[in-house]
């Protein structure tokens, strides 16, 4: 399995934190979001971390440079790195030539949560905090049937289960044709503000996506200054308790 981490945005709403660097970069329990992801990876046995970079790229390879990953590091160029997450995933297609785990580099999580998602029995997924309501712009998985209808800020009119979406996403090999046809065809219509999200409507019509719920575990998405102290204060803590646990078994 490979995984794709997406590290290209500018992160305005966060530059008095992160002193003009990218967000997975911003330092949290002592320790960067990006060093944690590595980490987590490493331990699972993922073979390959590809980097989608784009804003204030320099320091990110310099901190990957640092770190003594397991897994050989690939970096993508994301040019259009101001418009929306879609250019990131486009830019990455190349790379979707094995089973791959898509995954936003501003989260904070305990490594339970990506460690549910890789080893899940449904070969594609993605994974559900079913204690969480929409209050404001959360990304909203939609279910029915356990099968994923759409994963968006905007909720569909009918669905059965709703939580929000953590922003990691599996998909085995033989689906990302389908995920990249659905890509493909919002960047040919010239909608490169859309967070990649948005394009996803037809891949879950076309390939059953099912959803692990992680409700309970520890994690937060690090969008604002105040992310970053809830994630000192709260999450970290947290997450050294669920992490005390025997070690995760790697993903084969």
């Amino acid at each position: 399995m490979k995984a794709i981490i997406f590290a290209a945005g500018v992160g305005r709403r966060l530059q008095a934190v992160t002193g003009g660097k990218p967000k997975c970069l911003v330092t949290i329990g002592g320790r960067t979001l990006l060093s944690r992801h590595v980490e987590c990876l490493n331990r699972l046995g993922v073979s390959e971390i590809v980097l989608v970079v784009g804003f204030a790229q320099d320091a990110i390879r310099e901190a990957m440079h640092a770190e003594a990953s397991t897994c050989p590091i690939t970096y993508i160029v994301n040019e259009k790195f101001v418009r929306g997450s879609i250019t990131s995933l486009w830019a990455a297609r190349d790379e979707m030539n094995d089973d791959v785990v898509l995954m936003d580099a501003d989260v904070l999580y305990a490594s339970e949560i990506l460690t549910r998602l890789l080893q899940s029995s449904q070969p594609s997924a993605l994974l559900m905090d079913e204690t969480v309501r929409q209050e404001t712009e959360e990304c909203m998985v939609a279910a029915q049937d356990g099968r994923v209808l759409s994963l968006s800020k905007v909720l569909p009119a009918d669905y059965e289960e709703t939580g929000e979406g953590v922003g990691f996403l599996k998909v085995q090999k033989q689906d990302v044709p389908s995920l990249l046809n659905a890509v493909q065809a919002c960047i040919e219509a010239d909608k490169l503000d859309m967070e990649y999200e948005d394009a996803l409507t037809t891949f879950f019509q076309d390939v059953r996506v099912g959803y692990e719920k992680i409700g309970g575990l520890p994690w937060i998405e690090i969008d604002f200054p105040e992310d970053v102290k809830r994630g000192e204060l709260k999450i970290v803590s947290a997450i050294k308790a669920i992490e005390q646990r025997p070690s995760n078994i790697p993903v084969t």
